[in-house]
């Protein structure tokens, strides 16, 4: 194997995706997939593969260190349902998660990266992979949108900065300028299916990063699968924050929202922030 890179993969599309530019650059990929949430058509596109438990950090410690991995990604999603079932952890690990006094998503991945680094793996980000999958600021559908989704969707931005802040969740349901629903655990496509059964019709759906987004805990994503979620419940717009917000399958997601008069608009926040942690930096470039 040429260049190594360690990678614990979740479910979503940022996996392949991550694992395909890799690959390009000249890296080795040694992928641990999550049991239940990784595709098992990993397995092919990785040059080293195994499966681990969500809580089996240490098997997955291990495994890098078989390989000789120095630096790894955390790629993809992992049902927070799972995070609680003492089943899927080892000895060692449900030990570290009963000492957190909180157990939210930042607050548990954050104490997933102490456990890689105090192992001696540097936990890097995946967006200098990941780059051309976030968008400018602009409309990319076809059609413009109303006065009145435009309005929605920067006041649905805003607000969902908030929210994403308090580590609550990312996406909201906006209408009218009221906020319909808020992502918990679920994720975006059930928060889309909820929202449209509380608004009907012409919502909008919008999703924002952190103002201080740490990447190599979680990359802030929609796809095609979210426009497939607001086709079936009566969407009218997808809101985004432009260079945070990375868009994976764009080129199909944005010619279907053509065919369903579905806009998306890509909208700056005003705040800046730094990228922590990037692969290029901890790699020496590409």
């Amino acid at each position: 194997m040429g260049r190594r890179i360690g990678i614990i993969a979740g479910s979503g599309r940022v996996v392949p995706v991550a694992i395909s530019e890799m690959r390009r650059s000249g890296f080795a990929c040694v992928v641990a997939g999550i049991r239940g949430e990784a595709n098992p058509r990993l397995k092919r596109e990785a040059d080293v593969f195994d499966w681990f438990k969500p809580g089996q950090a240490t098997g997955a410690i291990s495994f890098f260190k078989k390989h000789r991995i120095r630096e790894v990604m955390m790629a993809g999603k992992v049902r927070s349902s799972s995070l609680f079932r003492k089943e899927n952890f080892d000895a060692s690990s449900w030990r570290l998660l009963e000492t957190l006094k909180e157990k939210s998503p930042t607050t548990l991945l954050k104490a997933v990266i102490n456990l890689l680094e105090a192992a001696g793996l540097q936990v890097v980000s995946p967006f200098s992979f990941l780059e051309s999958c976030f968008c400018e600021e602009g409309v990319l559908t076809e059609g413009r949108p109303s006065a009145e989704l435009v309005e929605d969707i920067e006041f649905g931005l805003k607000m969902a900065r908030r929210i994403a802040d308090l580590d609550i969740g990312q996406t909201l349901i906006v209408k009218s300028k009221a906020v319909v629903a808020v992502e918990g655990m679920e994720g975006t496509d059930r928060t889309i299916q909820r929202g449209g059964n509380l608004a009907g019709k012409g919502f909008v759906a919008v999703k924002a990063a952190r103002t201080a987004q740490d990447l190599r805990l979680d990359v802030p994503a929609v796809g095609l699968d979210t426009i497939r979620s607001l086709i079936r419940a009566g969407g009218a717009a997808l809101g985004l924050e432009a260079s945070q917000v990375a868009f994976f399958q764009k080129e199909e997601a944005v010619a279907l929202a053509n065919s369903h008069r579905i806009a998306i608009v890509a909208r700056k926040l005003t705040k800046k922030r730094s990228r922590q942690n990037p692969v290029r930096a901890v790699l020496g470039g590409m």
